[in-house]
């Protein structure tokens, strides 16, 4: 029985991996390096900032600095709160209408994302959808972005501790995720967590290893949703 929905953010309810492309060139290209849209694509999306920027940097040759990795993450962060603050955050099509059916229905809800916790704050308030979701865990949360599972481990053990307390505990193959990339699904599976995949930021045969993938969240209701979860062997 399906009990829980883990969402990631970026790719999934929020369309700003362009956002994040753009400011992550304008910083590497103020450090003297160069982000093409095929290696971020292709290597560094489902990394969070941090690991985006010493992986990029690492492949340079540059020194990676702990220091030096902050600086760089909080200027992009704002010039990103910048961006947001002129154009909002884009919501995928169909993102906030199933947030909110999934609320109703009663299934608990969290969101497991390499995005800083204020960016995922900001959206959940514009969307006013913030009080649907009983937990959130993001970058500042973690130790290593997706693939590694350390997320969605944190992300059910706070389904299971966050007053209130659910009834029993809630087992993994009662949480279904909801993902956008190869590395989000290979993170949650490591747990044994079934996975729904969006094409929404890569092509579906990307993300076969997924236990069902649906093409967008676009006209997705609960109900579909239901339906490829108990298809899941």
């Amino acid at each position: 029985m399906l009990r829980a929905i883990l969402f990631d953010f970026n790719g999934v309810l929020v369309d700003d991996e362009p956002f994040h492309l753009e400011l992550f060139q304008k910083v590497l290209e103020e450090e003297g390096l160069e982000l093409t849209q095929e290696d971020y694509y292709s290597k560094y999306l489902g990394l969070d900032d941090k690991g985006c920027f010493a992986e990029v940097l690492h492949q340079a040759g540059r020194t990676v600095d702990v220091g030096y990795l902050m600086r760089l993450i909080t200027r992009k962060a704002s010039y990103y709160e910048a961006l947001i603050r002129q154009k909002g955050y884009p919501f995928f099509p169909g993102a906030i209408d199933l947030v909110r059916e999934v609320g109703k229905a009663g299934l608990m809800l969290g969101i497991v994302s390499g995005a800083l916790r204020e960016e995922v704050e900001g959206a959940l308030r514009q969307g006013k959808i913030e009080d649907l979701f009983k937990l959130l865990v993001t970058a500042e949360d973690v130790l290593a972005s997706k693939p590694d599972p350390q997320g969605y481990q944190l992300g059910l053990e706070g389904l299971n501790s966050i007053p209130p307390l659910p009834d029993r505990l809630i087992h993994p193959h009662e949480v279904l995720v909801i993902e956008d990339s190869p590395a989000g699904v290979e993170a949650a599976q490591a747990l044994g967590l079934p996975t729904l995949a969006v094409a929404q930021s890569y092509p579906k045969k990307e993300l076969a290893m997924a236990d069902a993938v649906a093409p967008s969240l676009a006209k997705l209701k609960l109900s579909e949703v239901l339906e490829l979860y108990s298809a899941i062997p």
